[in-house]
């Protein structure tokens, strides 16, 4: 037979169940059959999703494959609601509905009034539509706000009015998200956030098929799988899952963020938006760039400033790197340069895409969010620098700068001058071609890879450097240094506490 959707009527459909040509199963089953298929072939079922091959994937497909409801409890930013989405790729390309049914009533055993009264008056002469995939995944963000009428339905006065009807008729209904997901995937995030009474509807629709509106009882015996997501914070301080609806939930799943840079930076290209051609620019970020970047959400994670159980997202590494290759952008434009290659100074005019990712506990709000972020980025360019630069190949560089050499960059200076001043620093330019660049490596690559050598010695304290981007030995203090005066004098009674001199 030629695709089922040349079937237009229900006879017509009815005669290809029987012989085999069309499946009629639960979406359960649906869902269920099509991964088992998918798993004997081999294919990626949840294409885009990195780091969960040997934890997540796993324990979803078990899920799956029991046909159970599930909850994914992960931080932000661990792809959960992605994850459900990918669930719509495991269902049939199209089914047969009742057209014009809100609940995508199965025609052969249809579960709405109007539509089991059309089929009795139309026989095998009914209609037949056919659905697509991409309308059986309804997704809802729950809120406090959120009502049972939005979830399950309500009753209609005036349709009532309209047909002559009693208001406990199912006819008098207006579905919500729920009943319209019939024969589909309907998913909430954030499920802890939704009002006690209507994580009650739900599982009372779930699993006996009913529910009270307005308080007339209502049957409807949905085909539906329940997916949700929680943030495990969230799980037992904004809010709670009811005991009922938690023990009907058959699978809980928890996600994570990557283990390794290298998994996260194959997320973080995935992601970001970095294919930039716009009047002739190209961009070419080096590996060391993206590493840096990465590493950045990595010592977040760690750090004791930072509000763990609000975690930080993969989204932070994606909108710095994006910021980071724009500031690139910027300073090719300017200097004229045909190819934006992104510096680890860049890193730094990125900070306003990191500091919104992030909540600080008491230390961190202390110290303000740009201050901590900058600390992040040293230590992830120190990180990073130790993998490619050993500690005794810098002693050249680094006597330089301890025998009173200084070098002033500024953030907007053309790779041209950057290798023109890196020629004063006996062994940078070396050193920077040699660890990173390549011999043969083009000015704009080369300019940063001498800034990332700078950066990497300031990141481990054996150079230092000003705001300005003026690099100069760990000993030198800008200006006269004033004497250490008595402490008497010093911390003088008389003195008032606000103007007390301190010297170094």
């Amino acid at each position: 037979m030629d695709s089922p959707q040349t079937l237009r009527t229900l006879g017509a459909l009815r005669a290809a169940v029987a012989s085999g040509a069309v499946l009629r199963r639960t979406v359960k089953d649906e869902i269920r059959q099509n991964l088992m298929r998918s798993l004997r072939a081999g294919d990626t079922v949840f294409p885009g999703i990195v780091g969960y091959d040997d934890t997540v994937i796993p324990q979803l497909f078990n899920a799956i494959l029991s046909r159970h409801n599930f909850i994914l409890l992960g931080l932000r930013g661990q792809a959960k609601s992605r994850i459900l989405r990918g669930l719509g790729g495991l269902l049939d390309e199209v089914i047969p509905i009742v057209p014009g049914c809100e609940i995508n009533d199965d025609p052969l055993a249809p579960i709405c009034s109007a539509c089991r009264a059309r089929i009795a008056l139309e026989g095998d002469a009914t209609p037949v539509a056919w659905l697509r995939r991409e309308s059986r995944y309804v997704e809802k963000l729950a809120t406090p706000d959120v009502t049972i009428a939005d979830i399950v339905g309500d009753i209609d006065p005036i349709k009532a009015a309209r047909g002559g009807l009693h208001l406990s008729s199912e006819m008098t209904m207006h579905y919500g998200l729920l009943p319209r997901a019939n024969r589909g995937v309907f998913a909430i995030n954030e499920l802890p956030d939704l009002a006690g009474k209507i994580q009650v509807g739900l599982f009372n629709i779930l699993q006996e098929g009913d529910v009270q509106i307005k308080g007339y009882p209502v049957r409807l015996p949905l085909d539906v799988m329940l997916v949700f997501t929680a943030n495990p914070e969230d799980y037992t301080a904004r809010g709670k899952i009811i005991t009922p609806l938690k023990d009907r939930i058959g699978s809980e799943i928890r996600t994570h963020y990557p283990a390794t840079r290298q998994g996260a930076m194959v997320i973080t290209v995935q992601e970001a938006w970095l294919d930039r051609r716009d009047d002739g620019m190209s961009v070419k970020v080096p590996t060391y760039v993206r590493e840096a970047v990465e590493e950045i959400a990595f010592q977040a994670r760690e750090d004791k400033k930072i509000d763990k159980r609000s975690g930080v997202s993969q989204r932070m590494p994606i909108s710095s790197l994006e910021n980071v290759v724009s500031n690139a952008e910027r300073r090719a434009l300017a200097a004229g340069e045909s190819v934006a290659v992104p510096r680890v100074t860049d890193i730094y005019a990125a900070l306003p895409s990191m500091t919104g990712k992030f909540e600080l506990e008491y230390e961190g709000e202390l110290k303000g969010a740009e201050s901590v972020a900058r600390e992040l980025v040293r230590a992830a360019v120190a990180n990073v620098f130790t993998g490619y630069v050993e500690s005794a190949n810098t002693a050249k560089v680094v006597g330089w700068f301890d025998s009173g050499g200084s070098l002033q960059l500024g953030d907007m200076a053309a790779a041209s001058e950057v290798i023109e001043q890196a020629k004063k620093v006996p062994g940078l330019l070396e050193l920077a071609r040699q660890a990173v660049a390549g011999p043969s490596a083009p000015a704009p690559e080369t300019a940063a890879a001498v800034d990332f050598v700078l950066e990497g010695l300031y990141s481990l304290k054996k150079v230092a450097r000003s705001d300005e981007r003026g690099y100069h030995s760990v000993e030198q203090r800008p200006g006269p240094r004033r004497p250490v005066r008595q402490a008497e004098e010093d911390f003088d009674e008389d003195v008032p506490q606000g103007r007390k001199k301190y010297y170094n």
